[in-house]
């Protein structure tokens, strides 16, 4: 079989495992976000409010959100009116803290990903990640003029840790302790737990949590799981190419730390900059010359990481071919970038079939290998072809009481076309059998929105992007399956398990309020 005969026939099969479901997801619009980027502008720039997460603040009455322009807003549920929190973005002459921000580049540029403390309603802290260009003549200090809660005293900058090749960005995690969180505005201390090198302003550090089913004496209790991306290396025809591959670089990779340097001493070791501790399980410790944080390896891009029971998923966004899900194991290679879902990833960025006998060198260092592993294949999967997408959303395993239907199924959606599916979690789970040819099916849903259905979210975006003024002539970007305009969808969940869908372009949350037979 030739090596188009042999894509067709891998495309078909993915086609295969993907049918329509029959049913539709009720959606009305939650909420609108004020405009942070340019109605008028184009790419990122005209995405009206680019907010990254929606979460309900544990044990409160309130939702936060983070766009990646820079504002972390507080939403009262009952006026469900923003208001902002803090503001990470001090670049030029914005007025928030971190003067180095990145964020006018990239579709995952600046303000990153927010996560709360398990422990939050205790210690009132929580953690974020932002990206910074190192080159840019100004202090990497957080400046407090414009925040006048905000105590910079003690707050020192890290050294950043090395990755392999020329760097552009650093993704730095901080911190944060509000000592009055009955405030709707920061009043507090912040603290710099981890600084590392990008090689370019692509696939950054993307997510943080916390496994939701840890409790205090557990030993999982407050640790820290980080889909940290490659940083754009993997596709390069450069040495760095092999970077999310190598044990002592940390893009690419799951990592896993204890943030509180007093939780767990006596099963844990100081991190090398004394800000974090590092599980003494972790699976690559006792390896002379590699990162002891990491976790799981060989990802492209996994900036989407959710729980389900004792499972850690992850959506990864693939190069030019497959979008993947991935149940994450400790010391699983997910292949990157020598595999790209079920395929072999050759050096051109071009896919091919897999070896007969699949085993990846476990590449510690450029000249240094400790053997070699089969890689672990994705359990959910879909292609850059119609009807597919370009780039997987993520997404959670329903768990909550209003749509009956969906429990215990694991909702997903494509970025830029808006699709959305689901898939049985428990087909999940028997698809993670170590065969590439196992895969759990997508079954895919429609949108009805004010009375009217539709095949994605696309339409539905395009009509808020231009009911608030958007003047992209569809939406703003584009992509090779979507086209010209990209829906710019992901999902959230609140504190009930209930689902959210939200879009950058227009800046709306919606709440998904029923699930109906066509």
């Amino acid at each position: 079989m030739n090596r188009r005969l042999c894509i067709l026939y891998v495309m078909t099969f993915a086609a295969s495992a993907m049918s329509a479901s029959g049913q539709t997801l009720e959606i009305r619009d939650y909420m609108t976000f004020p405009i942070t980027g340019s109605a008028s502008g184009a790419g990122i720039l005209g995405e009206l409010a680019r907010i990254n997460s929606f979460q309900e603040e544990p044990g409160g009455k309130r939702f936060f959100a983070h766009d990646l322009n820079g504002p972390l807003y507080i939403i009262d549920k009952s006026t469900r009116t923003p208001v902002v929190y803090l503001n990470l973005n001090g670049r030029g002459a914005q007025p928030g803290v971190f003067h180095r921000l990145s964020y006018e580049a990239g579709y995952a540029n600046g303000f990153v990903s927010f996560q709360f403390d398990p422990d939050y309603e205790t210690n009132g802290r929580f953690y974020t990640v932002h990206i910074e260009e190192p080159e840019v003549a100004a202090s990497a200090i957080p400046d407090n003029r414009n925040t006048p809660g905000l105590n910079t005293a003690g707050y020192s900058v890290t050294p950043a840790i090395r990755t392999p090749g020329a760097i552009q960005r650093e993704a730095v995690v901080v911190e944060w302790t509000d000592t009055n969180r009955s405030n709707s505005t920061f009043e507090g201390g912040a603290r710099e737990l981890m600084r590392v090198e990008l090689n370019t302003r692509i696939h950054p550090m993307g997510d943080i949590v916390f496994n939701p089913s840890a409790r205090r004496g557990d030993p999982d209790w407050r640790v820290m799981y980080i889909g940290c991306g490659d940083g754009g290396s993997g596709e390069q025809t450069s040495a760095m190419r092999s970077n999310p591959q190598r044990l002592d670089a940390l893009v690419g990779k799951i990592l896993r730390i204890i943030p509180d340097l007093n939780e767990h001493a006596a099963t844990s070791a100081v991190s090398d900059n004394g800000r974090y501790r590092i599980p003494n399980d972790n699976p690559f410790v006792a390896v002379e010359h590699a990162r002891r944080e990491i976790w799981a390896s060989g990802l492209r891009n996994p900036h989407r990481l959710t729980w389900h029971g004792d499972h850690l998923i992850a959506a990864s966004i693939g190069l030019h071919t497959w979008e993947s899900v991935y149940l994450i194991h400790k010391g699983a290679n997910y292949g990157y970038s020598l595999r790209e879902g079920t395929e072999t990833l050759q050096r051109d960025n071009t896919t091919a079939g897999l070896p007969a006998e699949d085993r990846l060198p476990v590449m510690v260092s450029d000249t240094i290998t400790a053997g070699a592993i089969v890689p672990t294949y994705p359990v959910v999967e879909y292609g850059h072809v119609p009807g597919g997408g370009d780039a997987i959303s993520g997404g959670f395993v329903y768990r909550g009481s209003t749509l009956t239907f969906l429990r215990g199924m694991y909702v997903f959606g494509d970025i830029t076309t808006g699709r959305v599916w689901y898939a049985d979690f428990e087909e999940m789970l028997k698809a993670d059998d170590g065969k590439a040819g196992t895969l759990a099916t997508k079954h895919e849903l429609k949108i009805r929105w004010n009375g009217a259905s539709y095949a994605t979210m696309f339409p539905i975006v395009e009509a808020a992007y231009h009911a608030r003024g958007g003047k992209d002539a569809d939406l703003p970007g584009s992509a090779t399956v979507s086209g010209a305009g990209r829906a710019d969808i992901r999902l959230a969940v609140d504190a009930a398990g209930e689902l959210y869908i939200y879009s950058k372009s227009d800046g709306v949350i919606r709440a998904v309020t029923g699930v109906t037979a066509d």
